[in-house]
């Protein structure tokens, strides 16, 4: 198994960020093209993938909406498009992290570090029951009424804190810092994207949520129902 999934269509960028990726001790793939990149995410396994958008053929959201329907590989979001409607699309279609270039090779490790330390060796033995919804902290999965939820990483991450926080009013500063991490790099409108998200995947009706409740000007509320 490698560590990363470069998915990059210009070879002399996709060197020298293979060269600072090893440098930082992990091993690398890299794939020039989104199918080639598929090709690869289907016969092996990788700890995170960055992807750019711009790619000959199948374009980098393509790629992340076909790898998030079987994976729950962690998903870094490399592109020169810095449009807000093009960060919003990665975040909707599960990407956990979205970084413009030119790429500044500290804070590109960086975000490689924070990433993985927060998606990997959190698994849990326990099961958490709340309400209609059940998390299986082990499998890192949820069921709403028996259903398997699809989430991706950071909806899970959200719903595993709602569910052990029954009740409370949590800040929005709180919520994205145990999420995203005190050194992410992330908007925090990306909380509400995937709160968003998150709605429409366990509330009967997302406009008015019964589960995930807005605390005007301070943030969430999780009620078990």
């Amino acid at each position: 198994m490698a560590d990363i999934l470069l998915v990059e269509d210009n070879d002399e960028l996709a060197g020298l960020l293979r060269e600072l990726l090893v440098d930082s001790g992990y091993s690398v793939v890299h794939a020039a093209s989104g199918e080639e990149a598929l090709r690869y995410a289907e016969q092996g396994s990788v700890r995170l993938m960055i992807l750019d958008i711009m790619l000959p053929g199948m374009d980098g959201f393509a790629v992340c909406r076909a790898v998030r329907a079987v994976q729950n590989v962690p998903i870094l979001i490399m592109s020169a498009k810095s449009d807000k409607q093009d960060k919003l699309m990665g975040y909707e279609l599960g990407a956990d992290d979205y970084m413009e270039k030119p790429v500044e090779p500290e804070i590109l490790t960086a975000k490689v570090n924070a990433i993985l330390k927060r998606t990997e060796g959190r698994q849990e033995a326990a099961l958490i029951s709340s309400g209609a919804i059940t998390v299986d902290q082990k499998a890192r999965t949820a069921s709403l009424k028996n259903r398997p939820l699809e989430l991706n990483i950071k909806e899970y991450e959200l719903l595993l804190l709602f569910v052990r926080n029954p009740g409370k009013t949590l800040r929005k500063e709180y919520i994205f810092g145990k999420v995203w991490g005190a050194d992410s790099f992330s908007e925090s409108q990306t909380l509400t994207v995937h709160v968003k998200m998150l709605r429409a995947k366990i509330e009967e009706c997302p406009r008015e949520p019964k589960r995930i409740v807005t605390v005007w000007g301070v943030g969430y509320r999780y009620e078990e129902i």
